[in-house]
């Protein structure tokens, strides 16, 4: 009876949980956050400083995320690499906003990647630096909507060796929210993974211009 219950209870908890040891996972997803949009349903109640006029910031890296060809991703894994300096999370705020936040991707995945936080950071530029975001949102004079799908679309004439198998654009409160862009180890593009591919397909998606 004891071995029955022992089984159920392994059968009941999760594939992958939190507090996993770093470095195992197949690949990375980058988010690219549309900053009008997060700036509209969360940042501008925060008063951060990402959203205040003149800042300018459009698609920034919200983050470099290991993760499972099935089975979701790993967060909060255990390390021995110790945390990033502020000066190093300060350094991150040109391409991710704020400092804020480019600690929290450390503490909630870049634990995971198994590099050390000076690695970490190196390679989400790296990856940021990969893409090239299309000039044409960062010239909007005002607020539009338009099909999700325009923006995948423009990414893929903007970075002629990404293919449609490996961008995938998210949708909240039926605005832009992210491009999300699948990634090898070694920062090549690659298919994402089933779980990742979930296209936004509303037609009239809002974007706000930046600010």
């Amino acid at each position: 009876m004891i071995r029955i219950l022992f089984t159920l209870l392994c059968l009941a908890l999760p594939a992958h949980a939190d507090g996993e040891r770093a470095g195992y996972f197949d690949y990375y997803v980058m988010s690219l956050s549309w900053t009008p949009t997060w700036c509209d349903l969360t940042g501008d109640a925060r008063h951060s400083p990402q959203c205040a006029n003149g800042q300018g910031f459009g698609f920034t890296l919200h983050g470099l995320w290991p993760q499972y060809e099935y089975g979701g991703h790993p967060s909060y894994c255990r390390t021995i690499a110790r945390n990033p300096s502020r000066v190093m999370s300060d350094g991150m705020a040109d391409i991710m906003g704020t400092s804020g936040l480019a600690w929290y991707q450390w503490k909630k995945h870049g634990r995971c990647s198994g590099l050390s936080a000076a690695n970490y950071y190196a390679l989400s530029r790296e990856a940021y630096a990969t893409v090239t975001r299309p000039s044409i949102f960062r010239k909007l004079k005002q607020d539009i909507t338009l099909p999700a799908s325009v923006v995948e679309e423009a990414f893929l004439e903007a970075n002629p060796t990404l293919l449609q198998n490996q961008i995938t654009i998210t949708c909240k409160a039926r605005k832009i929210q992210e491009v999300r862009i699948c990634l090898t180890k070694d920062m090549k593009l690659r298919k994402c993974g089933y779980e990742v591919s979930r296209d936004c397909s509303i037609r009239d998606a809002g974007m706000g211009m930046m600010r």
